[in-house]
């Protein structure tokens, strides 16, 4: 298994336990805890994968992301007593997933020779989409099209990457750098309640 590999592995780990904690937050019964999970974790992959033309998507051809989907829906239903007393851990899944599948859903793109614009927007995609599946069928306004800013951290991440690209260092350091960028980010935003402004609605003078 590559670094790459087991970076994939992290960020489907992450956002199967944001899933599943944010499925449990709404009472579901254990099969549809499973299934948030499982969206949570394939979502926007499968989107990028649809759209660059890798068929059939890749937890089809990997059953190591079922096995690690499954591991987080049990590890959140063993341990969810402790884990739903402390917003903490949605928070920590949710912002490890978003750091490591934007960097995973750029680099499917470079795979695939696409320019690197539409790598950022498929990282950012990669990063958000399953987040948006989990909160439309929690019946929650999806964290993308609120005032937090969430998507735009991707897009910063996918500048980074590339900037870090230019400079020739490493792809592991490469990696790891876009990652903890942003990381470190979505925590700061969170943590200082960073938002963007909404659009006011106010009649035509």
């Amino acid at each position: 298994m590559t670094f790459f590999d087991a970076l994939d592995l992290i960020g489907t780990l992450a956002f199967a336990i944001s899933g599943a904690l944010t499925a449990l937050h709404k009472r579901m019964d254990p099969f549809g805890v499973l299934i948030i999970a499982f969206v949570t974790a394939v979502g926007g992959g499968t989107l990028r994968d649809v759209l660059i033309g890798r068929t059939p998507v890749g937890w089809m051809q990997d059953l190591n992301y079922l096995y690690i989907i499954t591991l987080g829906f049990v590890l959140v239903v063993v341990f969810r007593g402790k884990l739903l007393r402390f917003k903490l851990s949605m928070l920590l899944s949710d912002t490890v997933g978003l750091g490591v599948f934007t960097l995973i859903g750029i680099q499917k793109g470079l795979d695939f020779g696409v320019h690197p614009y539409i790598c950022v927007a498929l990282g950012t995609m990669t990063a958000c989409f399953g987040g948006v599946i989990r909160d439309v069928l929690c019946v929650e306004i999806p964290v993308i099209f609120r005032k937090e800013i969430y998507a735009t951290i991707c897009i910063l991440g996918g500048a980074v990457f590339f900037v870090l690209k230019e400079w020739q260092l490493p792809d592991t350091l490469v990696y790891l750098i876009t990652s903890l960028v942003i990381i470190v980010v979505r925590l700061l935003v969170v943590k200082f309640n960073w938002s963007l402004p909404t659009l006011d609605l106010k009649p035509n003078q």
